[in-house]
């Protein structure tokens, strides 16, 4: 009892800390925006809702309590009902509620939230679950299905966080995939292993990005003052977000699966880096070939930072290295 409760205090005080700091930086926003608080206040209230839910799985003992105490096709069912909640904060405060909106969303959470109970779980079925979730991301169904509130301001972040925590949870905690190393903080080897192969990557793939005119040398115009919290930002962002999620998938899942599958860990990695550079065909323009190849190559890098920690978490560092890199210093 003492330790369920000691759980529930630090995850209290981590969610009072997030909504302070995310509130803060909100208004801050809307008001550099000039976004009028009854616009604003709406979306804040949602992006909160959002993120409470998505920091769940940063507590290992959250995830571990929660299939022990609820049936699979209850956490299902949970997840699906999770999905809807921030929408309707958003979208009923700020009068853009659509019922063909919820039916999509709906139909969209059952399917992920279902699949491991309805199919069962082998590496097909996790290569079709993987394929399912990428073509939903390459598709972007989620710009239509959450209308931003003022011009310039897009706020399908919502459902795109709302689409990783689903997947993630499905595989966490209705497949119980095990061997990923999960986790939102890299320890110490995380962070050492991540690094290194960050190191690695750049006399690499960086003169590759600019021969190939992806990137051009163009840092961000700022004080070094105004620069670095803008960096630590920037890491943490693509760490917790763009990093966990396509590591988690690419790496976790799809590479562990193809090294048993091929008894090769070169092979594996040689393929997921393939299939993580294709997906990132669509970025900007379709198709991207040139974005594809950078990508395909830092693929390589991130798969054997997991390889070396045994743990998305490295992978993650190196991941979000290379993207904070090209945001502050490349165009």
């Amino acid at each position: 009892m003492m330790r369920v409760r000691a759980l529930s205090g630090r995850f209290s005080i981590a969610l009072v800390c997030l909504w302070a700091l995310l509130g803060t930086a909100g208004l801050a926003y809307a008001r550099i925006l000039d976004l009028p608080l009854r616009a604003a206040l709406p979306l804040i209230a949602a992006l909160l809702v959002e993120i409470s839910l998505y920091a769940v799985p940063a507590f290992p003992e959250i995830l571990k309590r929660i299939p022990e105490r609820f049936s699979a096709p209850a956490i299902a069912a949970a997840l699906v009902a999770s999905a809807l909640v921030p929408y309707l904060v958003y979208s009923l405060a700020s009068g853009q509620f659509h019922w063909s909106a919820v039916a999509i969303l709906a139909a969209l959470a059952t399917v992920v939230s279902f699949w491991f109970i309805r199919i069962p779980g082998s590496a097909a079925s996790d290569f079709a679950f993987l394929a399912f979730m990428a073509a939903v991301m390459i598709v972007k169904p989620f710009r239509d299905l959450y209308p931003d509130p003022a011009p310039g301001l897009r706020i399908d972040i919502l459902g795109q966080l709302m689409w990783i925590r689903l997947g993630v949870a499905a595989m966490l905690l209705i497949r119980r995939i095990e061997g990923v190393g999960f986790g939102f903080i890299p320890d110490g080897k995380d962070l050492g292993v991540g690094f290194r192969y960050y190191a690695c990557f750049i006399p690499i793939g960086l003169p590759l990005a600019l021969l190939l005119g992806v990137v051009k040398f163009r840092p961000i115009p700022l004080e070094w003052w105004k620069a670095a919290p803008l960096a630590v930002a920037t890491f943490l962002g693509m760490l917790w977000v763009v990093a966990l999620s396509e590591e988690f998938f690419f790496r976790g899942v799809l590479q562990r699966h193809l090294s048993r599958l091929l008894s090769s860990e070169l092979g594996a990695i040689l393929i997921a880096a393939a299939l993580f550079g294709l997906v990132h065909l669509p970025f900007r323009q379709f198709p991207n070939w040139k974005f594809s190849l950078v990508a395909a190559v830092a693929g390589f890098f991130y798969g054997k930072a997991f390889t070396r920690a045994g743990s998305i978490r490295a992978a993650m560092v190196a991941h979000a290295l290379v993207n904070t890199t090209m945001r502050m210093l490349f165009a």
